[in-house]
């Protein structure tokens, strides 16, 4: 992933939720790095990619933009009345997306389905769900992980945004669940831990963990607002939209 993909998607990213007029810019933010990678690095055409953390739909929409499978006009859509591109990842309509998400706690069960499937039919490719890391206060995440620990489902890679924000504070505050990856590998995961920023930390990591033969977690340490000077590390940008003062200033730094 270049350096001039991710400010290209960045500006558009911004672009796409100030017109639309809403908010979670920063969760997109911290995520848009990882899809990016994952969807031009990573991924095969044959493998599935499942948003866990729906609420960072826009930065899913405009990773399948930079692939050339959504247009221009289909991204001044969202969140318009009417739209496929809604808020949330839709159950149906956009390519690339597999199952409607964002009620948090079941894109992981949905993407271990889809991985016994592709075991019990000894399909060869891979099954990538992208989750924050607020979502694995949620059991059905944990359940999910004993799961697919039990199924050796190999095939499974689970990537976790952990910005270390969630809609109520910081996860060290809400439900504190630190050290996440010695609890991942206390399930029986593989676990790598990157730099979610970094480019190519990802790509490595996933290269090193497919040879396990057992689900795969990185833990990616990212920042909520991540480009953005004033949205960095502040849980409002959880919520807030921008206004034309912000919006104009956000612009400014992603393209210097």
């Amino acid at each position: 992933m270049s350096p001039e993909l991710l400010r290209t998607a960045r500006l558009r990213l911004l672009e796409m939720h100030y017109r639309a007029g809403v908010g979670h810019i920063g969760g997109n933010l911290s995520v848009l790095p990882l899809l990016l990678e994952l969807l031009h690095d990573v991924l095969s055409d044959s493998d599935r990619l499942v948003l866990s953390k729906g609420h960072a739909a826009g930065a899913l929409y405009v990773s399948l933009w930079t692939k050339g499978l959504l247009a221009d006009s289909d991204l001044e859509t969202f969140h318009r009345d009417g739209t496929l591109l809604a808020g949330h990842p839709p159950a149906q309509g956009v390519p690339g997306i597999t199952f409607a998400t964002g009620s948090l706690g079941h894109g992981l069960p949905m993407s271990c389905g889809l991985a016994l499937a592709d075991t019990l039919r000894d399909a060869d490719r891979r099954v990538v769900c992208v989750t924050s890391d607020g979502e694995w206060n949620e059991g059905s995440m944990w359940e999910s992980l004993i799961f697919a620990v039990h199924r050796r489902l190999s095939r499974l890679l689970i990537v976790v945004d952990h910005n270390r924000l969630q809609g109520f504070g910081r996860t060290a505050d809400v439900a504190n669940l630190d050290p996440l990856a010695a609890r991942f590998a206390a399930f029986g995961a593989a676990v790598f831990e990157v730099d979610g920023h970094t480019p190519g930390q990802l790509t490595t990591a996933v290269h090193q963990l497919q040879q396990t033969d057992r689900p795969a977690v990185v833990l990616a340490r990212t920042t909520k607002g991540h480009g953005v000077s004033f949205m960095e590390d502040r849980m409002e940008w959880h919520y807030l939209p921008m206004n034309a003062e912000q919006y104009a200033r956000a612009v400014c730094e992603v393209s210097s």
